[in-house]
């Protein structure tokens, strides 16, 4: 595969058996993807539960609504998931890479090495390779985990980050807003960051835009490639998307993990309202 985070479907039919594939399906209003799995995913894939397995929610809520889990917790999941030390690994979803993205990050975060299927499920039927159904018996695996090899944000950090860099905000655009808000305790935006909704980094079909694309997108948002950028979301899930759709572009960026819900849980933290930074 091409030195890239991301691998398109006729690439990872070629070396199917060669790697290891995670089906990441989830969404905020349908978090169990465990039964579309089942009836239909790509051959070899084993599932994984974002909300029990890429997250912690016996954490405090001022840490967000998907705290990131402890490095052995992931350890142990790497394992279950069949994870050997030399593997490569391969995530995908059925929505653009959005839920795909977040074990991306958190596995390369521990030293793998991970791609994305880029257009997500769809483009692997879209292309006519088949699917198989029921459950992966999964090898056991030995994959030894590190921790803290992508840049993060924490919330000390966050509120200064906007006077030295650009920190782009994943969610939709009315969220960023404050006119709606379906799930965190205040509407609006961290003062400063900039509206950058994920659907944004995608075309038509659910593919990410290409390199020259997204770098002109994110340098008409303000990204230099001499300072610094970070991401956030709602939970830190889409954030890591806009993380690697800017890797794409050829920019490094931090992820703020606990997002606009850990944020919002801080009645003394200022929030700013309308299309504006500030």
């Amino acid at each position: 595969m091409a030195d890239s985070p991301l691998v398109t479907a006729a690439d990872l039919a070629e070396v199917l058996g060669r790697v290891r594939i995670l089906d990441v399906r989830w969404r905020l209003d349908r978090p169990d993807g465990r039964p579309d799995y089942l009836a239909g995913h790509i051959p070899g894939a084993v599932y994984v539960d974002l909300d029990t397995e890429l997250a912690d929610h016996g954490r405090a809520a001022t840490e967000g609504r998907h705290p990131m889990p402890s490095p052995a917790a992931l350890q142990a999941a790497a394992r279950r998931w069949g994870i050997r030390r030399d593997d490569i690994v391969v995530v995908y979803d059925d929505l653009g890479g959005m839920s795909a993205a977040r074990a991306w990050w958190m596995l390369r975060d521990a030293g793998l090495d991970v791609r994305v299927l880029d257009g997500a499920l769809a483009a692997w039927r879209a292309a006519g390779y088949e699917l198989e159904t029921g459950e992966v018996t999964s090898r056991e695996g030995d994959v030894v985990l590190r921790r803290g090899l992508q840049p993060v944000l924490g919330l000390d950090d966050v509120a200064g980050f906007p006077d030295v860099g650009t920190l782009l905000d994943a969610r939709a655009a009315e969220r960023y807003r404050g006119e709606v808000e379906p799930v965190d305790l205040a509407a609006g935006h961290i003062p400063g960051a900039v509206s950058a909704p994920t659907a944004g980094n995608l075309d038509a079909e659910g593919r990410f835009l290409a390199p020259e694309l997204l770098r002109a997108r994110f340098r008409e948002l303000g990204v230099d490639a001499g300072a610094p950028v970070a991401a956030y979301c709602g939970s830190g899930v889409t954030a890591a998307h806009e993380v690697l759709a800017l890797e794409v572009a050829g920019f490094r960026a931090a992820l703020f993990p606990g997002s606009w819900s850990a944020w919002s849980q801080h009645p003394e933290l200022p929030v700013a309202t309308g299309p504006s930074p500030r």
